[in-house]
């Protein structure tokens, strides 16, 4: 593992200094319910076989056409969830300097972000969404009611948050993370007037990254798709702008562009990055499918392999991690390989512990794969 072996020595070289890294993350937040949807039962509680795959939780369903059907999910837990939360948790852990704006509930916060709140001193918008998560071993679907996210507006923040403190908080970020476009209704408008009346205003930065992810933007119009991919390119005259796309993701964003349907090989994800960052001009696009990951930037295009967990201990926030792990390696300036390697790292590290790992941790399991 040769590229493992070279992003362990960066790491030791350059080391990222996340203590030292302000964060700003928005602007969604769900309660995630995860069940798993049982196949046979043999008793009370856990006593029964799941439907392990997408497939067969297709074939139950396509089966019970002009019938009727009765599926039962099995409620594992509860957890703080959304996009924005679930990336803020992992840059929290990873040791950055994370503040949130989002909707963790109006007037009170939701019990199962109150502690995430007072870690991030979060500005609340709304009420949070709703998902029930059901997680297979070949992915997951996940259940969303929407519930106070067409709250979640520029006047909104300006009224929650205070203007002066808002703008404060965005000059002091080295990072701005904006994530769940899809799920929010007025996120373009949220975009087009932190490019009117913020960023204009904020005093100079030597580096300034904006993170976007759109997150499955199949319910939205592709009209609304190709409106979006344009404002976010006008951040990257504000700094360096990185859009974050999961391979199917990268399959609608490259469709709205004109751009063929690329295959999730190492070819196919090189070139599928490249076209969508030159079309845009920002400076990097980064694809991540379940087993690999490829980015481009300016300078050209980059692969890797993925640590690929058969048996996930959970892979709803697998994704976010990836984002994590892969802004903090950008702020602190690892090549492209190294970046993509951190960050299957960040997020192979989660799906096998439901942890959020630390930079150490990180590095620890980098080490393990070295000798694989």
């Amino acid at each position: 593992m040769e590229q493992v072996t070279e992003t362990l020595k960066e790491l030791a070289a350059k080391p990222l200094n996340a203590a030292s890294r302000n964060v700003m993350v928005g602007l969604d937040g769900f309660v995630d319910k995860i069940v798993t949807p049982v196949d046979k039962r043999h008793g009370m509680g856990e006593n029964f076989d799941p439907i392990s795959t997408i497939a067969e939780l297709g074939a139950r369903i396509s089966a019970a056409a002009g019938k009727s059907a009765n599926l039962e999910l099995f409620p594992r837990f509860d957890k703080l969830g959304g996009n924005g939360p679930i990336m803020a948790n992992a840059m929290l852990a990873l040791g950055c300097r994370t503040r949130y704006v989002g909707a963790l509930g109006y007037p009170d916060v939701h019990p199962v972000f109150q502690d995430f709140a007072k870690s991030t001193e979060a500005v609340s918008l709304s009420a949070p969404g709703i998902t029930t998560a059901l997680e297979f071993q070949d992915g997951k679907i996940m259940f969303g009611r929407m519930v106070g996210l067409d709250d979640v507006t520029y006047e909104r923040i300006i009224e929650v948050a205070e203007e002066g403190k808002f703008f404060d908080m965005m000059s002091r970020s080295d990072l701005v993370a904006m994530v769940n476009w899809t799920m929010i209704p007025r996120m373009t408008e949220i975009f087009v007037s932190l490019l009117e009346k913020v960023l204009p205003n904020l005093p100079p930065r030597e580096t300034r990254q904006f993170f976007f992810d759109l997150t499955d933007p199949r319910k939205r119009s592709q009209t609304d798709v190709i409106n979006v991919l344009g404002v976010i390119s006008r951040f990257q005259s504000h700094g360096d702008v990185t859009l974050g796309l999961n391979y199917n993701e990268s399959l609608q964003v490259a469709e709205a562009l004109g751009f063929s349907r690329r295959e999730a090989d190492e070819a196919g994800l090189r070139k599928a990055a490249e076209e969508i960052r030159g079309k845009l001009e920002i400076s990097c696009v980064v694809i991540h499918p379940v087993d690999s990951a490829a980015c481009a930037t300016k300078e050209g295009t980059w692969w890797t392999a993925g640590p690929y967990e058969e048996n996930p201990k959970i892979t709803t926030g697998a994704g976010d991690h990836f984002n994590a792990g892969f802004s903090l390696a950008r702020l602190g300036g690892l090549s492209p390989t190294s970046c993509l390697i951190f960050a299957t790292a960040t997020s192979g590290f989660y799906v096998r512990t439901a942890q959020s790992p630390s930079i150490g941790q990180i590095e620890n399991f980098l080490r393990q794969r070295e000798t694989e």
